[in-house]
Order: structure tokens, then sequence, then C-alpha cells
């Protein structure tokens, strides 16, 4: 299983996203949601995630823009959880705090330093292929000082569409400079990260950390996918025979 490249998902695979947007939606809860008690702030998080609407994946499939799928969702949110309906000029409020405090909330997972510096050691190229925006990612990736040894590739915005349409992992490849049957391509979701790599002609491994599902998975569902499974980036050296 040796390979010559590996391409990383960002959030929730290289970054803790998930911890950013429990960040990011507790301050929205605070000013928008009051009448919501602190401890059900984690389920702000959960249906954010889900996105049970798949409003952010017709975003990746150039349906619809990305402040308009997530001036919905906000909606969304609010309408279960009791907070206000927000107009263009009220989410550009709730939008700007929200980024800001999801920005503030930007981690690298606590192995991925050690891990992404194994693999250049061993003469590996590694890049980045994310459903967000290039600008996006390059400045996430800047702020958890990860950018200069896991260069941004290719998102949403560079072919028009993302994952799991297998042209993009293609052209990652091409940047990483990796044919795509030697590259692997490591992320957080079952479906639009290993098994899409994998329908493109790559290694699909998918990071299943505990409690890091966006959705429940049955074990027939997981064995189906046939892909490589890990519960950290720590198994990642040695899942690629390094």
């Amino acid at each position: 299983m040796r390979v010559d490249g590996v391409l990383f998902d960002i959030d929730d695979t290289l970054v803790d996203t998930r911890g950013a947007f429990g960040h990011a939606l507790s301050n929205a809860a605070r000013r928008y949601l009051p009448d919501l008690p602190p401890e059900r702030y984690p389920d702000l998080v959960t249906v954010w995630r889900a996105d049970v609407g798949g409003h952010y994946a017709a975003y990746t499939r150039g349906e619809v823009g990305f402040v308009e799928q997530r001036m919905t969702r906000a909606n969304e949110l609010h309408a279960q959880f009791g907070g206000p309906v927000l107009d263009a000029a009220a989410f550009a409020v709730w939008d700007e705090t929200f980024q800001q405090a999801f920005a503030d909330g930007w981690t690298a997972h606590p192995e991925v330093d050690v891990v992404v510096d194994k693999l250049l050691a061993a003469g590996l190229a590694v890049g980045a292929l994310s459903n967000a925006s290039v600008a996006l990612q390059t400045t996430k990736l800047e702020h958890v000082a990860l950018l200069d040894r896991v260069p941004m590739l290719v998102g949403v915005d560079t072919l028009g569409v993302g994952k799991p349409d297998p042209r993009v992992f293609v052209e990652a490849c091409r940047r990483l400079g990796t044919a795509p049957e030697r590259t692997a391509y490591v992320g957080d979701e079952l479906d639009v990260d290993a098994v899409a790599a994998r329908a493109a002609g790559l290694l699909g491994i998918w990071v299943d950390r505990p409690g890091g599902r966006r959705l429940p998975l049955t074990d027939a569902e997981i064995a189906a996918a046939d892909v490589v499974v890990i519960e950290s980036l720590d198994a990642l050296p040695a899942a690629i025979g390094l």
C-alpha cells in the first residue's frame, strides 16, 4: 500500500472544525437564542454538521452560492431552536460574528504535526483537497501553521464543483504530481471522502474519530464501502506502508 503522495481533507481531518463550530455556534446562541440553555449548545453543532437539508452539498455541486446555503442553514437552525428569522441584512450581521468566532476556534488536531512531518520525511508529496473555497482553506491552514507543509491545491471553486465529483480528485493529484493510483486521500466523511476517492482511482482512507461522525452508519455500510478505516491520523503512516 506504499504511495507516492497523500491528499488531505481539511475540516475535521487536519483541523478540529467541529470544535470551531461549537465555539461559533455558542457565540451565536448567546445573542440569538437567549432562551436556549448552554447544556443544549452541543445540539446546535450536531444539527449544523448534519445539514440534513443537504444545503452545503448543493453548494459543492455548484447549485447554490455559499452565502445562500449558509443563510438557509442559519434560518433552519433558528427555526428548530427558537431564534428569529434572518433577512439578508440580519444574516450579514449574524454571519460576520459567526465567521469571526469560527476562525478564532481553528486549531489542528494534536497528532497532525507529527504525522505530516513523518510523511514529508519519507519523501511523500503532501497537499490538501477541500469542499470549501481555496481562499478560506488557505487562511485556515495558515492559521494552524500547516500551509507551508500542506499546500492548498484544490477547493470547490477550482473547478466549480467539489467532492464526490471524481474530477476534483484527479485535478488534485495532477497538481500534487502523483498518479491517482499512487495517491491516498484522507478524510473524515465516509462517502464524499474515502468512497469518492476510491471511485476516482485513489486509495480512500476514512478517519473515523470516536464521536466524530456527522450521520449514523451501520457496520454493513462501512464494510460495503471497502476503504481503509483509521481512528486517528496517528495510524496513517502504517496504513500506507511507512
